[in-house]
């Protein structure tokens, strides 16, 4: 953040020096076209108090002419920004006077020469808007930096719903959401998802698998053996009490748990390994007609929500969101507040890993181009004209004085050579007039 800090300032300092250095030479341009003309006027007075005899005579020539040159073209230099001597002199100051104008020519311009479709969707395609952004989140520099602008805005949005009335607000209309929400059908739907070309018999070898693994495992057998001899030693203590006179009573236990693994694994395999066992059969009739039921029985429906009001109608559903809420809150705010903020590092991970996710798939690059592509063909008529508009708005709104400034200091240095080619060229203009009416007057 430093370094960014000190980035934004230098640049705020760099523009300032250059609107400093304009400003410098401007008036340093400003005050050699006036020095010429004053030297020019001081030349005619001596040539004039000389009385125009000999080499005077070409001087004062050369003197007038220059003064009228430079002159003119200082009428004409400062008209085209401001009234000359403040006078309102009819076609000057032309900037100002004719702003709006301007500012109509300037956007259409710059829409029919650089904004045009065919422009715009080449630059997008040159651009390669997917490998630039992509290269650009994979940087650690850059995505942290991302990740850290995100994390502001966070911060933003919480403090902002930390406001009771919002937060209330907030809750109501999650509420409202849900009792809208018709649960039944979203169920029957997902299950119908989930029940496409038999993935649901897909998801039953899944749970089969991890129950045989469950089964296998030594805790499960020892804690199978101990819940069977304590329930048979509360339902039928007299028969535990005799068989532990032959043997131990935890072997018992333990041979009567594996004897049940045993044979719970063989169903198990069994159903696994045989798509046609009656106990898939069974499940496949099972969640036909739970879905049948969720879409079209209306007393299950009535059910699910009746279940579902009552849920929501419990103060304690309500104050666990609320709980839940604010601990997540609380904990968020500082982690993000923390220098070492986790949320900021899994978000600069996530911008890495998408951005060389994307980069390694040219594939998805090239279809995310070939879609920026299709959306500036398709916007760009909107793009034209907003940006025209913009324009137009941005400069009949500027205000004169500042707009003259800025323009003076663009442009403004080098008008001064006009002024001062004006003088120079005006004297030799009066030097070869002089002796075209010498030779004239032979």
């Amino acid at each position: 953040m430093k370094t960014a800090n000190n980035s934004l300032h230098g640049e705020s300092f760099g523009t300032f020096m250059t609107s400093d250095i304009r400003k410098s030479q401007l008036f340093r341009m400003k005050l050699y076209a006036t020095a010429l003309l004053v030297a020019m006027a001081v030349l005619f007075l001596v040539s004039r108090l000389n009385g125009r005899i000999g080499i005077w005579e070409w001087i004062s020539a050369f003197a007038e002419a220059a003064m009228i040159g430079a002159l003119a073209d200082w009428f004409a230099v400062v008209a085209i920004f401001r009234h000359p001597l403040n006078l309102p002199i009819p076609r000057t100051a032309i900037i100002p006077e004719n702003k709006d104008r301007i500012a109509e020519n300037m956007a259409v311009f710059i829409r029919d020469n650089f904004l045009s479709k065919e422009t715009l969707v080449s630059k997008m395609r040159d651009w390669e808007p997917a490998q630039r952004i992509a290269s650009w989140l994979s940087s650690k520099e850059k995505a942290d930096f991302l990740a850290d602008k995100t994390v502001r805005v966070l911060v933003g949005a919480l403090e902002f719903v930390d406001d009771a009335r919002v937060g209330k607000l907030l809750r109501n209309s999650i509420y409202q959401r849900l009792e809208e929400l018709d649960l039944g059908d979203l169920i029957g739907q997902l299950m119908d998802v989930l029940t496409h070309n038999n993935q649901h018999q897909a998801m039953l070898d899944v749970g089969l698998r991890r129950i045989s693994t469950v089964l296998d495992e030594p805790g499960t057998r020892k804690q199978l053996a101990t819940v069977i001899i304590e329930v048979s030693r509360r339902e039928y203590p007299k028969l535990i009490k005799m068989l532990g006179l032959v043997m131990d009573t935890d072997e018992f236990g333990l041979r009567v748990s594996g004897t049940l693994v045993e044979s719970m694994q063989g169903w198990l395999h069994d159903i696994g390994q045989n798509p046609t066992h009656p106990r898939r059969k069974q499940f496949d009739d099972l969640a036909t007609r739970f879905i049948d039921k969720l879409k079209n029985d209306p007393e299950y429906h009535a059910k699910i929500e009746e279940w579902k009001k009552e849920f929501l109608g419990t103060p304690v559903v309500a104050d666990y969101f609320e709980t839940l809420w604010v601990h997540f809150r609380k904990w968020l705010l500082k982690d993000i507040q923390s220098n070492d903020s986790q949320m900021r590092h899994r978000l600069s991970r996530t911008f890495r890993r998408f951005g060389r996710w994307v980069l390694e798939n040219p594939s998805l690059t090239e279809s995310i181009n070939d879609q920026m592509v299709l959306i500036t063909y398709a916007m760009s008529a909107e793009i034209r004209e907003t940006v025209s508009q913009h324009i137009v708005y941005t400069v009949t709104h500027w205000d004169n004085q500042s707009m003259v400034r800025e323009l003076e200091l663009s442009i403004g240095r080098d008008l001064q050579f006009i002024r001062i080619n004006g003088t120079l060229v005006g004297g030799l203009i009066g030097v070869l007039l002089h002796a075209l009416v010498l030779v004239l007057s032979m």
